[in-house]
């Protein structure tokens, strides 16, 4: 397999100008980035999350959505933060009544939450803790539903309108693999799912919907949560080739930032032909493939037929500079 890489780091500039979007669970990782780059190309940014200084969310992190916009906002763009429990339908209709009475459009919608936070590891579904389960598939998914069932009569008042789920897997890897456990499973495939139901349904709106896998993101919370940095990431990975259950483990080399899915998102909303993607399944990688865009650092990371690879092939025989 050869090399997948180019030498441009910089993402290509497209043209959002005129453009509403909205994106929510924006206060980080994938969220914060999309944002970002969406407002980076012109367009207007709504961006939620439930973290604010005053309130911090049940994530325990310091990230806030306040900060997001704020990073937007000195970078030249234009951004609207607002908490919002998307939980709370009466919430979100309010702040679908906001966008509408500010602009009268809504041209980018997405749905972002992950509800990852709240994954118990190894336990079967009758070990589940039930209540925590539900919160996952609510936090992951009824999220997801609860945006679009109020956000989509004003998205289709336009045409050109572009939904995107992001979730975890794409369609043709989750059809094969069990997704950790059944509460998990259910949520990620429950969001590619809801985007191949809309988009049939955004059709003769000439709208589009589309999910979008990233590959093994490097957020903030997996860096935290694996006790390396931007700096050190890869050589910690590296150092545990061909060893098991160690943190990071070996496919971690295979990571990429929040910014290449960010900057796959950016492209397909600038595409005039982005119909041509309706109803899809696709992946940061895809996308990065499609548009000749990359990583920050020039790669292109394949994390999918890297970690496939991995099922079959001895992780000591696999370089991860042919995946990227």
């Amino acid at each position: 397999m050869s090399a997948r890489s180019t030498s441009a780091a910089a993402s290509p500039r497209f043209d959002l100008s005129g453009r509403v979007a909205l994106v929510t669970g924006a206060t980080r990782g994938a969220g914060r980035a999309i944002a970002r780059e969406l407002a980076g190309a012109g367009a207007v940014l709504y961006c939620t999350g439930r973290s604010s200084p005053e309130a911090p969310s049940d994530y325990g992190r310091s990230e806030t959505v306040e900060e997001t916009a704020r990073l937007i906002s000195d970078a030249g763009g234009t951004a609207h933060p607002v908490i919002v429990d998307h939980l709370e339908i009466e919430a979100v209709r309010a702040l679908i009544a906001r966008i509408d009475e500010n602009h009268g459009r809504l041209d980018i919608l997405v749905n972002d939450i992950g509800g990852e936070a709240y994954v118990e590891f190894g336990k079967a579904l009758w070990d589940y803790d039930l209540a925590a389960g539900k919160k996952l598939f609510d936090t992951g998914f009824t999220t997801h539903l609860n945006t679009s069932h109020s956000a989509l009569p004003l998205l289709i008042r336009n045409p050109g309108g572009l939904v995107v789920e992001v979730t975890d897997g794409t369609r043709r890897y989750n059809a094969s693999h069990f997704r950790e456990n059944a509460f998990l499973d259910l949520t990620k495939t429950a969001v590619d799912r809801l985007a191949f139901a809309q988009g049939h349904e955004l059709a003769p709106h000439g709208g589009t919907a589309v999910s979008v896998s990233p590959g093994w993101l490097r957020s903030e919370m997996m860096l935290d949560g694996f006790g390396v940095t931007e700096q050190t990431w890869r050589a910690a990975a590296e150092a545990n080739r061909g060893k098991t259950e160690v943190v990071p483990p070996y496919e971690f080399v295979i990571s990429e930032t929040p910014a290449m899915l960010a900057r796959g998102i950016t492209a397909l909303a600038a595409d005039p032909a982005r119909a041509g993607w309706n109803t899809r399944s696709t992946s940061s990688f895809e996308l990065a493939q499609h548009y000749e865009l990359t990583d920050v650092d020039g790669s292109r990371p394949d994390a999918w037929s890297f970690i496939t690879e991995m099922e079959t092939t001895d992780a000591a025989q696999l370089e991860a500079s042919q995946y990227r």
